[in-house]
Order: structure tokens, then C-alpha cells, then sequence
């Protein structure tokens, strides 16, 4: 059973008793697995994506479509400029807030993506840490922009709990946990310890919709060769000449890199395709696993509507 709602929540925000969350592998069907259950249930989503957030970045971040949207109402989609800085603390305020509104018109809910860092955070709550040090992180930066790499293995030497568990790519995460342990003189993953990650403002369902390792690997094959097919490239180079630079965090994503070095001339554009692929897919391995790590998620497969639905209705009845 879920534990009480912190004071600070519960006297703002109605929530429901009960979320659906259908996650899964980026090109898994989740988006269109959310959406069937979504008109069948009468319900609305909730985004749970790190880029979907982004307004203007449409291709690249494969957000739902604009007959999705029609179908079904999406929050936390488009919410934010590329330019703002936007984080897990933020979204989960802003999906609270749209879980309240949709919980006081009577409606179901489902959240659906597939960065696991925000749907932990709505399901187990979030460990906000210390302030940020904006003079430590512009240091921290400098020094991975003049030695690549440098970061992630200070990290594994300081806090090698961490570093198994953030990408070396992850720049963000990676400074935020050299930032904690230089900040307190404790590692970030005895703070987590410590936090225990044990709130529960309501309680959950977690579908994990999964396919073979290799049919996801030739789904994102082709959803790759489609977004350059449908302007992932001429998409980054307008927000380009919209005033966006090309270091906005935004940007640092699969899909807008291989395309800025596209842009660049350091990437052909007949390799975008496959070097989004292959990103896409060493990301999509990554989600699985965290996915495995969820003892309460339910595998379905993404064309097993009729039993999706028959665990979402006993769930929310």
C-alpha cells in the first residue's frame, strides 16, 4: 500500500489512489500501447520522457502524433523551451500537478515513457540533495571539456556506486555526483541509501511492453532511417537558425548529436541513420535493464492489447 503523501503534497494536490505506468524500450510500442489503453479505459497520459518535455523538437524525440494526441490527451508533452533548464524535480512537479487535475475530473491515469529515472521518481519518490554549486559544476565541466572521460573515472574512484550505475556518456549526472560528494564529503549513493527511495503517494501498475532483442533492434533500425527521412537534420539546423546554439543541453541527446555532426560535416549524411541506430539501441539495452530491475513490472507484448487491458481494469477496479 502506498504511504501517506509528504504534508507539502498532500495539502496541495489531489492524487488518485491508483496510476497505470506502461514503460518500456524506446521503439518497444509503448506510446501506442498507452494510447489503446488509454481510449479504452477512458483515461489520459502523463509523458515520462526526458525529451518529449521539448517544444520545437518533434522528430527526433518521437513524440506521439499529432492523431494521438487528438485521441488521447497528453500531459507533460511540449511544456518547456529547449533553451530552459528543465530536470526530474521539475517534471515530477509538473506530473503531480497533471495527475491531480486529471484525478479531479474524475479521469484515469496512465504515465508512459521510458526514462526510468523520472518514473522512479514519481513511484518512489525523489532524493533532491543538496543545493547546486554552480561554481563547482563550472569547474567540473571545464575539466571534462579539456580530458573527455576524465569525470566518469574520478567517479568511479570516488564513488564507484554511481559510476556503475551513470553512463560515462551522462555528463549532467556524472557532475551532479562529483558535485555531492565534493559539496558534503559523502558519496551521492550513500545519500540515496539513505533516502531509501520509499515514498509511495499512490499505488502502481507497471507494464513493461518488451520485444526480442532483435526485432527491437530492427524496429529502431527503421524508426531511425525514418526520422532522417523526415527531417531530423533540417529540424536541428532550424533551431539552429531560430537562435538556438548547438550547445544547448537540449541538444545532448541521441538523434540531435548524430545530426549537429551532421551539421558539422564531421558525420556523412548517409550515416546519421546508422549511427542514430546504434546509440539508440546501446540506450534501449540500458532501459531494459533498469526495466528487469523493477520486481513489480509485467512484461506484455506490444500487440497484447486484450491482456494489457484485462491487468489495467482488475488493477483500477
Amino acid at each position: 500500500m502506498p504511504t501517506p503523501a509528504s504534508s507539502s503534497t498532500s495539502c496541495v494536490l489531489r492524487l488518485p489512489p491508483r496510476v497505470l505506468v506502461v514503460a518500456g524500450a524506446t521503439a518497444s510500442g509503448k506510446s501506442a500501447m498507452a494510447v489503446a489503453l488509454a481510449q479504452a479505459l477512458g483515461a489520459e497520459i502523463v509523458g515520462a520522457d526526458s525529451r518529449q518535455v521539448y517544444q520545437r523538437m518533434d522528430i527526433g524525440t518521437a513524440k506521439p502524433s499529432q492523431e494521438e494526441r487528438e485521441l488521447v490527451r497528453h500531459h507533460v508533452v511540449d511544456v518547456v523551451d529547449p533553451a530552459e533548464p528543465y530536470d526530474v524535480s521539475q517534471w515530477r512537479r509538473d506530473a503531480l500537478d497533471a495527475l491531480s487535475d486529471i484525478h479531479a475530473r474524475g479521469k484515469l491515469a496512465i504515465v508512459c515513457g521510458g526514462t526510468g529515472l523520472y518514473i522512479r521518481s514519481l513511484t518512489r519518490g525523489l532524493f533532491s540533495g543538496p543545493p547546486a554549486d554552480p561554481l563547482v559544476r563550472e569547474r567540473l565541466e571545464a575539466r571534462e571539456a579539456v580530458t573527455p572521460g576524465c569525470l566518469h573515472r574520478e567517479l568511479q574512484r570516488e564513488d564507484a556506486a554511481s559510476a556503475a550505475r551513470i553512463h560515462p556518456n551522462d555528463l549532467l549526472r556524472t557532475v551532479r555526483a562529483l558535485e555531492v560528494k565534493e559539496s558534503t564529503g559523502r558519496p551521492l549513493s550513500a545519500w540515496l541509501a539513505e533516502h531509501g527511495l520509499s515514498e509511495r503517494l499512490f499505488e502502481t501498475l507497471t507494464l513493461d511492453v518488451s520485444v526480442d532483442r532483435d526485432l527491437l533492434r530492427e524496429r529502431i533500425a527503421e524508426r531511425s532511417r525514418r526520422m532522417v527521412e523526415d527531417g531530423l537534420i533540417e529540424e536541428l539546423a532550424g533551431l539552429y537558425a531560430l537562435g538556438y546554439a548547438p550547445t544547448t543541453r537540449a541538444f545532448d541527446a541521441i538523434g540531435y548529436r548524430q545530426a549537429a555532426m551532421c551539421l558539422e560535416g564531421t558525420l556523412p549524411r548517409n550515416e546519421v541513420a546508422d549511427a542514430v541506430s546504434l546509440a539508440t539501441s546501446q540506450y534501449a539495452k540500458r532501459q531494459r535493464t533498469w526495466l528487469r530491475g523493477q520486481a513489480e513490472a509485467r512484461p506484455v507484448a506490444p500487440d497484447a492489447r486484450p491482456e494489457a487491458l484485462r491487468l489495467a481494469r482488475a488493477f483500477f477496479s
